[in-house]
């Protein structure tokens, strides 16, 4: 699967951790990140990540656009809820986007730890068999 990551700077040591913890996983899987996420996990965890420019320089577009090109199968993007930020149009639509395209979402910890046992159990194996239209309800 393709594995995106951002994060905010007051949630990047988070985004850290948590890939440390997840390393495992995560090396199975195909990873982007914003510029300064990317390179600080990459540090920490020795993993191979594609980075792009720093959200702030439109890194945060180029993974919206991998969105819209069904090129993401996973986001997991770390916000900090209690400060406003000048990206914070931008994030409305990564969220839009992975709504209109169908791609699970982790805004915070809590969500990225189910999605990432998810991944493990092959729960999300769909999206790399074609999507949700091969989804029988």
């Amino acid at each position: 699967m393709n594995i995106a990551l951002m994060a905010h700077d007051s949630k990047k040591e988070l985004m850290t951790h948590f890939c440390i913890a997840y390393c495992g996983i995560l090396s199975r899987h195909n990873l982007c990140a914003t510029g300064t996420t990317g390179k600080l996990v990459a540090e920490a965890t020795g993993l191979k990540i594609n980075c792009f420019l720093s959200g702030a320089q439109g890194g945060d577009q180029q993974i919206g656009a991998r969105i819209a090109c069904n090129e993401i199968d996973l986001l997991l993007m770390f916000r900090d809820p209690l400060t406003v930020k000048p990206t914070e149009p931008n994030e409305s639509n990564l969220l839009r986007l992975c709504d209109v395209h169908n791609v699970p979402v982790a805004t915070n910890i809590a969500t990225a730890e189910a999605l990432i046992h998810a991944l493990e159990r092959g729960d999300l194996d769909w999206r790399e068999a074609g999507g949700s239209e091969n989804i029988v309800f």
